[in-house]
């Protein structure tokens, strides 16, 4: 697959305004750990193998176990997610499928039960933003797997 548009050295300043929003989500107080599993499953749905690799890497050094990462395919299924981690993804799920069922109240009202106002929008700014990063990898066609895991601090 080729490259298509090199957004990052096309345009910068856009890609500078998309990392300023990241900067706030990594400084809202989300645990890092659920916060690369959002971004994970949200990239997962997409099919975006540039974003998948990234944020498969980014969550081991998260300290997100490999179990909880190959799990996240059938996480709804799979045991090894906390209820609130539950409740994340499946906001995760509604908000990047939206067509589906237009985030159903049901699960707003699971979110609203394990997060505070301000961290569901958090937690829902975090969700748009990887789905439009997924857009923009897809659409200019990012190569996957160069990507190399940055040190991250537990929020």
């Amino acid at each position: 697959m080729n490259v298509r548009i090199d957004y990052n050295k096309v345009s910068p300043a856009a890609v500078q305004a998309l990392l300023q929003v990241e900067a706030y989500i990594a400084k809202s107080g989300l645990p890092r750990p659920l916060v690369e599993l959002i971004k994970l499953r949200a990239s997962f749905l997409n099919g975006c193998a540039y974003c998948i690799d990234m944020h498969w890497k980014d969550a081991r050094a998260a300290e997100v176990s490999e179990q909880r990462l190959y799990g996240l395919a059938a996480w709804r299924e799979s045991p090894y997610y906390e209820p609130h981690e539950r409740a994340a993804l499946a906001w995760t799920d509604a908000l990047t499928l939206i067509t589906d069922g237009h985030a159903p109240d049901s699960v707003y009202h699971e979110l609203k039960s394990h997060f505070d106002e301000q961290q569901i929008i958090d937690l829902s700014v975090a969700i748009g933003m990887i789905n439009l990063w997924n857009r923009l990898a897809i659409g200019m066609r990012a190569p996957a797997g160069t990507y190399r895991a940055r040190t991250l601090k537990h929020g």
